[in-house]
């Protein structure tokens, strides 16, 4: 169970890093493009400083990675070394529901928004991905697939 939590766990974070990588360059060729287009308009020449407004596909995709293994390995940890199912099971999702409305504290806090709505959304869609995959898992054990 460990090995194939720490697999889950690279496979996850490298497809999140990707997925992130891909999505803010694409962001910042838009962006470059409008800068573009904006300077040939206003005969602008001041590159440098839009250059630092620009986001950074390469630091976006370490700090999606990052924050996939944190988020992760605290499931894994704490049923690691659990052997009875149903307790294992219980623990897995108290952990990872109090590490759910920690990480939406921190992005409230972080982004200055409202910590409760933050909490209470991160905390309902980490409940939703946690039932569709025990549910797809279930199914393809119960299947053989």
């Amino acid at each position: 169970m460990i090995l194939t939590g720490f697999a889950g766990l690279v496979a996850g974070a490298c497809s999140m890093a990707i997925g992130e990588f891909v999505s803010v360059y694409s962001q910042r060729d838009v962006e470059v493009a409008q800068m573009k287009r904006d300077r040939k308009n206003a005969g602008n020449n001041d590159q440098e400083s839009e250059k630092e407004a620009l986001p950074n596909p390469i630091q976006a995709a370490a700090a999606s990675a990052c924050a996939f293994m944190i988020g992760a390995i605290m499931p894994l940890l704490a049923a690691a070394f659990i052997v009875n199912h149903k307790i294992r099971l219980g623990v897995v999702v108290a952990t990872v529901s109090l590490a759910l409305v920690i990480f939406g504290w921190i992005g409230a806090v972080l982004g200055k928004t409202p910590v409760l709505k933050s909490c209470l959304r991160l905390l309902v869609g980490g409940w939703m991905a946690m039932v569709v995959t025990f549910a797809l898992t279930k199914w393809i054990g119960s299947t053989g697939l």
